[in-house]
């Protein structure tokens, strides 16, 4: 499959939103700030993705899965700015639509299967899933999950630490709670008690979420 410049992909991501999420029977073209020779709607148009009549806009069923892979992409972007990067707001939101263009080859897979396959995004639009996200739920996998979702006795490798408060780092540190130790969740009340090696430590609802756990087991 040929791919599409960063230009053309934002076409068809608006194109999806605007026709399969919102039913608009398509887009115009001032709608979308395109000209009637712009490179990327002329890519598009060669590639039988889109169809335009007159000032109008429309979504091709050629184009559809393309449309909905490039929104997925975009929403599993945003995710990883704002929930492990720590970016919000619109610095997040232009951060991610710069990103979104390299989860291509597999790239995708491995940020959604991070996330732990996100089925919404950080503003609760749905994020199309993947055939990552099908395997999944097939095999029972969790993936990536924060400590507050396991259950007393689990265990399962620390993946990474969603945290920008310096402080709470350096506690979490010295406690040996770094990527890649293992980590066992020993209760849940009323405090969350871990154990990394021969320690246990006690931490609370809010650090807890910020500890990310993987293969559990």
């Amino acid at each position: 499959m040929e791919k599409l410049t960063p230009h053309a992909e934002e076409i068809l991501e608006s194109l999806w939103i605007a026709t399969v999420e919102e039913k608009a029977v398509g887009c115009l073209l001032s709608d979308l700030d395109l000209g009637p020779n712009d490179e990327a709607l002329s890519e598009l148009v060669r590639l039988a993705y889109v169809e335009k009549r007159g000032d109008r806009l429309s979504l091709r069923k050629e184009g559809r899965p393309e449309a909905e892979m490039t929104v997925r992409r975009h929403r599993l972007a945003e995710r990883l700015m704002m929930d492990i990067l720590n970016i919000q707001g619109e610095k997040g939101n232009d951060q991610a639509c710069e990103f979104e263009h390299l989860l291509h080859e597999g790239v995708d897979t491995k940020i959604c299967t991070l996330l732990n396959h996100p089925t919404t995004c950080p503003h609760g639009k749905p994020i199309p899933p993947g055939t990552c996200c099908e395997e999944a739920r097939s095999k029972g996998d969790f993936g990536v999950v924060p400590l507050t979702e396991m259950k007393a006795g689990q265990a399962g490798e620390i993946a990474y630490l969603a945290i920008s408060d310096g402080q709470k780092m350096q506690k979490l540190m010295s406690m040996g709670v770094l990527p890649g130790n293992q980590l066992e969740l020993v209760q849940r009340f009323p405090s969350y008690v871990l154990k990394v090696g021969n320690s246990q430590f006690a931490v609370d609802d809010t650090l807890a979420r910020e500890i990310h756990i993987r293969d559990l087991r």
